[in-house]
């Protein structure tokens, strides 16, 4: 965990107006103060992030929520007192202090309370509510090492705080909670399967094609820089290929570099190993990673959705 004295540093830094990436339970975050327009285009300016993208908010406790929204719709209310601290991302009518910079002038905000305490510990100390993309270009695959923030954004950032490897691995799951049934707008860290058993049924909606109602929702994200399909089917024979496995190596073909996410089968271990193994398989110098799917199941879903959408990019 970061130092005390690092995370006060960090703390001046986002009030001054300052760029800071810190670790979350899920990935990195490139923050910066959300009731600042001028800091919040910092983010999308470092990322090369389209402006129609929006932001996530992160706040330090559930108990500041309505203290800068207001009345929070019941549903809303309940899976926050369920679910935050945690890789729950929650849907709210965006407030008047929130500039519409943060939101690209939706008029609704995304916002989550994060399970990782030096980041609680840095919103609290900054005083504010931080905006926090992943701290990558856009489009590319998100960080869950310090040195994946440096290696994508360099300069870019003020402060990075290192944490060590995030512990869930992908990004929180997004929820609209506002209406008569919840809607997932992003698969997650948090299984549907824990949604369904806190509120019954959810509807589940898949990417975006259009404007995004919600961050992260692209058909087409999450990418490498190097080509990546889903299933060996079609693969190039020729060059360096790179394969992603889910628990064991291929039994056959000519693989330059092999990752495995989980030999034990233990899907939140593959979730928490994707990125980092995608990582490592596009700097290992391949043309090509070939990626396998996981079972379609718990946080499983969300591992394949990123997949999807990695795929979706070069194909």
């Amino acid at each position: 965990m970061p130092a005390d004295r690092g995370i006060d540093e960090a703390a001046a830094v986002l009030r001054a107006g300052g760029l800071v990436a810190f670790p979350t339970e899920t990935v990195y975050g490139l923050g910066a103060n959300a009731l600042d327009p001028n800091a919040a285009a910092r983010i999308f300016e470092a990322k090369a992030r389209p402006s129609f993208d929006p932001l996530i908010s992160h706040l330090a406790d559930a108990a500041d929520l309505p203290a800068l929204v207001g009345a929070v719709p019941p549903a809303v209310a309940a899976l926050a007192d369920r679910f935050w601290p945690g890789p729950l991302t929650l849907i709210v009518d965006r407030p008047a202090a929130i500039p519409p910079i943060v939101t690209s002038g939706l008029d609704t905000m995304a916002v989550r309370v994060p399970d990782e305490p030096s980041a609680r510990a840095l919103i609290a100390a900054a005083g504010v509510p931080v905006a926090a993309p992943s701290a990558n270009r856009f489009g590319q695959l998100s960080p869950t090492r310090a040195e994946h923030v440096v290696a994508g954004l360099g300069g870019a950032v003020d402060v990075v705080l290192d944490g060590g490897p995030t512990r869930c691995g992908i990004e929180s799951t997004i929820v609209d909670a506002r209406g008569e049934r919840p809607v997932v707008l992003r698969l997650g860290s948090l299984p549907v399967e824990a949604l369904v058993e806190a509120v019954g049924p959810v509807e589940v909606r898949q990417g975006s094609s259009g404007r995004p109602v919600a961050p992260g929702t692209l058909a087409a994200h999450y990418a490498p820089r190097t080509p990546l399909r889903l299933d060996a089917v079609g693969a190039h024979d020729g060059g360096r290929r790179g394969f992603l496995a889910f628990r064991e190596p291929p039994a056959d073909g000519d693989w330059a570099a092999v990752e495995v996410l989980s030999p034990s089968g233990d899907l939140t271990a593959a979730a928490a190993r994707l990125f980092d193994a995608l990582h490592r398989l596009d700097a290992a110098g391949v043309t090509e990673i070939v990626a396998e799917a996981v079972p379609d199941a718990g946080v499983g879903r969300a591992v394949n959705d990123r997949l999807r959408r990695a795929a979706a990019t070069w194909h």
